[in-house]
């Protein structure tokens, strides 16, 4: 069940992502929140995207009690997840509780402390844009389904293009 914040038929329009962007959003990221100086950084992962509400798999560590915490997702769309984090962080002792994301809807964009792109565009992201099927990389049949939202068909040009390199050693 998918939640209904992340509906692409809310997507209007295309960001594809490349490596390099990535990368340069992370160092931006890094160099802001290192002004906070977190004891610990907190990772989210996928928090809404395949439940209704967020779930936890692990809990946070007793270790941030009287800690200065730093949560880190990919994507802020309603801030549940990130909002949720906060309080749990808070309740468990930690001083000081702020909040980073590559990614923000315009409708979330109030919730994390630190952003690295507001947009309410389809994000097409490097490491999941593309999948090995049959020996051949393909376009990413969730993106396939989020573009034909927006009646884009799915074209070369939007794959990373990024040939495979030798291996060094191989079976």
């Amino acid at each position: 069940m998918k939640n209904k914040s992340y509906s692409y038929q809310d997507r209007k329009g295309l960001i594809p992502i490349s490596w390099e962007k990535f990368h340069g959003l992370c160092k931006s990221l890094a160099i802001a929140t290192s002004k906070f100086n977190p004891d610990i950084v907190l990772g989210i992962a996928r928090g809404g995207l395949y439940h209704q509400h967020p779930v936890w798999f692990v809990t946070i560590p007793g270790s941030i009690k009287g800690k200065r915490v730093l949560a880190v997702d990919e994507i802020c769309d309603s801030g549940e997840t990130l909002n949720l984090v906060k309080n749990e962080a808070l309740k468990m002792g930690a001083i000081e509780v702020k909040s980073a994301v590559l990614y923000s809807h315009k409708k979330g964009k109030d919730i994390p402390d630190f952003i690295g792109l507001i947009t309410n565009r389809l994000i097409l992201n490097p490491w999941d844009r593309e999948i090995l099927k049959d020996g051949k990389y393909i376009f990413h049949p969730e993106y396939v389904d989020a573009l034909k939202t927006q009646n884009i068909q799915p074209e070369e040009s939007l794959l990373l293009g990024i040939k495979p390199e030798s291996l060094a050693k191989e079976l």
